[in-house]
């Protein structure tokens, strides 16, 4: 199959999205007595799948408390996931296997502080929803009800069919997600690209299409060949997101650590780092470091005073005796 050429930038969407304040610039400009303006529209399911109908490539983020999310909003990201990715990138496990429900809901509850322009997905943790469509059901609402989210994402095929549709019917939006699923990582034998095959792909390709008639609003295709999510964008009236997975992908995601270089020298093959700020932040907790250690820090500059009047008054106060 030919591959699709890609889809020209609209000129006068890139113009809007550049000139939308955010929704945080806007509420600070109001608490300083500026003008008051509408804040930006905020981004709804039933906007992310216009985008593909309209051929607007869609951008995503991960983001994992307020500031953060904070910036993403400004910056005109369309989806903000709160992914269980935190599981690695911030709370230092080996995998994502080990997050828990509260953990997510926790992040998600800050991100939701933070950013309120972007659609907000809530990543489902491993054990969440694999019991049963009613646990799901349970697990799903509390991103919704204590967190904010706008919808969840779910890891997995056709065996999540049941509980995509019930969410679904009981009107929670769900985001679903093939291909390299690392809540698997342990069965899949490591973070490996999947679908590499003619049986494998065609499997992957059945399993978008079922999760799609089960009401999915989108689907995350992960590391998967760049021909393979071109049939599976081509083949779905609903958005693929893609993560190591083409450029023929409706839109992108990727993980704010590894864009920020946040999470050491490691970098999986599909991400671009497009800034280094984690050696940044090395270089200025060194100088802290340094300036504490020389006796340089804090300065004048830094440090509050007291009138001289004040002070004597203290001193005398000091050099009395104590009243008993």
């Amino acid at each position: 199959m030919p591959e699709k050429p890609e889809r020209p930038p609209d000129p006068a969407y890139q113009k809007a999205r550049a000139s939308e304040p955010s929704s945080t610039g806007q509420a600070e400009l109001a608490s300083y007595g500026g003008a008051a303006v509408a804040p930006p529209k905020k981004v709804t399911v039933p906007d992310v799948v216009a985008m593909k109908r309209d051929g607007k490539r869609i951008t995503m983020m991960t983001a994992y408390d307020a500031a953060f999310a904070r910036l993403v909003d400004r910056a005109g990201i369309d989806v903000l996931l709160v992914g269980d990715s935190l599981g690695m990138v911030v709370l230092g496990y080996p995998n994502t296997v080990p997050v828990t429900m509260d953990d997510m809901v926790r992040h998600a509850s800050a991100a939701s502080r933070g950013a309120t322009r972007p659609l907000l997905v809530g990543d489902m943790p491993f054990g969440s929803y694999q019991t049963g469509p009613q646990d799901a059901l349970r697990n799903a609402a509390r991103f919704l009800k204590e967190a904010g989210m706008d919808a969840v994402k779910i890891e997995g095929g056709r065996e999540t069919v049941d509980t995509v549709r019930t969410l679904v019917d009981n009107g929670i939006s769900v985001m679903a997600h093939v291909g390299l699923t690392p809540q698997r990582v342990a069965q899949l034998g490591g973070f490996k690209t999947q679908a590499r095959t003619a049986r494998a792909a065609r499997r992957l390709i059945d399993d978008a299409v079922a999760l799609e008639e089960a009401g999915a609003f989108s689907i995350v295709l992960e590391s998967i060949p760049a021909r393979v999510a071109a049939i599976v964008t081509e083949r779905l009236s609903i958005p693929t997101i893609g993560i190591g997975a083409g450029l023929d992908c409706d839109g992108q995601v990727l993980v704010l650590h590894d864009v920020l270089g946040l999470y050491g020298d490691f970098k999986p093959k599909f991400a671009k780092r497009y800034a280094d700020i984690g050696a940044q932040v090395e270089s200025a907790l060194r100088a802290f470091d340094a300036e504490v250690r020389a006796g340089t820090f804090p300065d004048a500059e830094h440090s509050f005073t007291m009138t001289e009047t004040e002070l004597d008054a203290l001193r005398q106060g000091l050099a009395r005796p104590k009243a008993v």
